[in-house]
């Protein structure tokens, strides 16, 4: 496919997505509303999108302000919907549930355009990051030159529909994403760096290549089959715990914007039962016991690539 086909198919499915989008606003509008809490969160002011969160304040809003502030996020895709000084490139958050009475035709309305929505958000991310080719550093340009002041997080966050769950409560996720990788693998990672032509701030070209030549030949040095890790930090994220009665089963999602629960109930006793997001602070984190994980060093920092260390 050729770039300006590739184009023609971005745009057309950002319109769609946002058609979609105002689709779902109408119809979400036009059920009755059971309940509505959600919780705004501290937005990321610029430059500050890399710094360590300790404490985050929660508000909690509930009602029917709760269920517009929810469906104004679900159509927050632009930097323009934020203020001025919040950063671009961390995505906005709203983490709720907004609960709607349903009849089994408006259901299946519903859960067919989230259906919809999600699919052009899975195919929006798509043609951004894999069919265009462009590696990482190059897609903002290509994303803000088409659609310009998209914040590709926002637009790529999936809409989760629960259908009559027995309660919703919240809480914090607090985690690392680890992955075993190759000698091999992180080599080629390097030598792509290396040959791309540019440089990361604050390096100048001949201190970057200079920086990646070094790890380069340090992890040349490394026995062939060395156990490598990337073992990298996601800040805290606001999760959700829905339990199901009748099942006596219990889903965690991920929580950056308001669930949205269906609840065909015949009687007040039948409503979902809706928790709290209490403020997060990690010094009262309290950490579930888990086993002893071998031992790691720190290799590169910057990748956060560890090799198993010796328990001697």
């Amino acid at each position: 496919m050729n770039k300006y086909d590739l184009i023609d198919r971005l745009n057309k499915r950002f319109s769609a997505l946002e058609a979609e989008l105002q689709r779902l606003h109408q119809q979400l509008n036009d059920l009755p509303l059971l309940a509505a809490r959600v919780f705004t969160l501290p937005e990321i002011e610029k430059g500050t999108e890399h710094e360590p969160i300790h404490q985050i304040t929660v508000t909690a809003t509930v009602g029917n302000h709760a269920r517009e502030l929810g469906l104004q996020h679900f159509q927050r895709l632009f930097i323009h919907h934020q203020g001025q000084n919040t950063s671009s490139k961390a995505a906005l958050r709203l983490p709720g549930v907004l609960c709607f009475s349903v009849t089994v035709h408006q259901l299946s309305d519903c859960q067919n355009t989230i259906r919809e929505i999600n699919q052009l958000k899975t195919e929006l991310e798509h043609i951004i990051t894999i069919e265009s080719g462009l590696p990482s550093e190059q897609r903002f340009e290509f994303v803000h030159t088409h659609l310009h002041g998209l914040i590709t997080l926002n637009t790529y966050r999936t809409i989760t529909p629960l259908l009559n769950p027995s309660s919703v409560r919240f809480g914090w996720a607090n985690k690392h994403i680890i992955k075993n990788v190759t000698r091999e693998e992180i080599l080629t990672q390097l030598n792509k760096s290396l040959n791309s032509g540019r440089a990361v701030s604050p390096f100048t070209r001949e201190q970057w290549v200079e920086s990646i030549s070094r790890e380069i030949t340090d992890i040349k040095r490394l026995p062939e089959k060395t156990k490598l890790k990337i073992k990298r930090p996601v800040k805290v994220q606001p999760i959700a715990r829905v339990w199901y009665q009748e099942q006596q089963k219990q889903v965690q999602h991920p929580c950056p914007m308001p669930l949205i629960a269906f609840c065909e109930v015949q009687s007040e006793a039948d409503l979902p039962k809706l928790g709290e997001l209490s403020d997060y602070d990690a010094r009262h984190i309290k950490h579930k016991y888990k086993p002893d994980a071998k031992p790691m060093k720190l290799l590169i920092p910057r990748l956060h690539l560890y090799i198993e260390a010796d328990k001697s």
